[in-house]
């Protein structure tokens, strides 16, 4: 399969998962599938709901809608220029360990072992394993030598030539040690933050919400921590995120939102609430869900460099100066996690 066969493939699944995510119903075989095959994916979503209850059908689809603007012909080809992508399949082999904090989050590492012409051995994260198997289901369906290029496993993974690893900060020194002897990518926790400096748009407000909420703010790429200049009149935050209070009807998400605010109460801590969301007073970067900590500041400079001193600990970061307000969850495919350069990686 040639690079540019590959490439087809890719952009194929960004129409079908387009045609997916559309809330259109089936748009005909132009999305690579028939009327019935569409109407599978209805059960398809239902069951990695039920195997992981932070994927409800609504961040399944977002997650979808985010890939298909994202597989397409221009965004692939602007994303491997850089690289000497091979024109055929490499006969190697790249393990790929996901996590499953929110939905097809290792599909990156997938696309990237798939386009760059090499084998991909899985293992998906208990917590994701039904998403992913079934797009490669999908491209496998239109082409069985994507068969013959993946690999799903579910026990200990053998027969690879490198390895894409993602975990805790516990997890990431068992597989900074187990796989030491072939080249890695080990990928550790990380979070993101929010800088505001008073000026902010209620629209600009309404997008951080996004960044915050989106997944239910368990990527590594949603808003944990938010810092705010000495003196901001903390309405403005609180009126410009009131539109997400329906998150505190998820069942998961409020258990943790009541148990955090609990526990907090007890220890007689300062918090600020609204509701839906717990603030908190805090130096920490990671925020428990249903809360979000907070910390002032008065010089923009020393800020910044405080940020760079925890650079290793922070994905991304947003506001003016930084990433855009509501783009944290959509980074481009050239947007590598940890700043790592993945197919850089592969192809070294």
């Amino acid at each position: 399969m040639t690079r540019e066969q590959r490439i087809s493939s890719f952009v194929q699944l960004g129409r079908a998962m387009e045609s997916l995510s559309s809330g259109a119903g089936w748009s005909g075989f132009g999305s690579g599938m028939t009327e019935v095959e569409f109407l599978t994916w209805e059960e398809t979503f239902s069951r990695a709901a039920q195997q992981n209850g932070w994927f409800t059908e609504k961040n399944t689809l977002q997650s979808f809608k985010a890939w298909t603007n994202l597989l397409t012909e221009d965004n692939l080809k602007k994303w491997l220029a850089p690289y000497q992508i091979a024109d055929s399949f490499t006969g190697k082999a790249v393990g790929i360990i996901g996590a499953g904090n929110i939905p097809l989050v290792a599909f990156h590492d997938v696309l990237s072992v798939l386009i760059s012409g090499h084998k991909a051995i899985i293992r998906l994260s208990s917590e994701d394993e039904v998403l992913i198997p079934a797009l490669l289901d999908m491209l496998a369906g239109w082409d069985q030598r994507w068969k013959d290029q993946t690999e799903l496993n579910t026990g200990k993974l053998t027969g690879f030539d490198k390895i894409i690893a993602t975990g805790s900060n516990n997890t990431s020194r068992y597989f900074e040690y187990y796989f030491r002897e072939v080249p890695h990518i080990i990928r550790k926790s990380r979070n993101s933050v929010a800088v505001l400096d008073g000026t902010e748009t209620k629209e600009e407000l309404v997008s951080l919400g996004h960044d915050m909420f989106d997944y239910f703010g368990l990527g590594c790429r949603s808003i944990t921590k938010i810092y705010l200049p000495e003196g901001y009149e903390m309405d403005l935050f609180f009126k410009g995120i009131f539109d997400f209070n329906e998150i505190v009807n998820h069942n998961k998400y409020a258990n943790n939102y009541d148990y955090n605010k609990a526990v907090w109460l007890l220890n007689q801590e300062d918090l600020l609430d609204n509701g839906f969301l717990i603030l908190r007073n805090d130096k920490a970067l990671a925020s428990p869900t249903g809360s979000i900590y907070f910390e002032y500041y008065v010089n923009p400079s020393e800020l910044k460099r405080e940020l760079d001193s925890q650079s290793e600990q922070i994905q991304c970061i947003a506001g003016h100066g930084f990433l855009p307000f509501g783009t944290t969850q959509k980074p481009d495919l050239w947007e590598y996690a940890d700043g790592i350069d993945t197919m850089k990686f592969l192809q070294d």
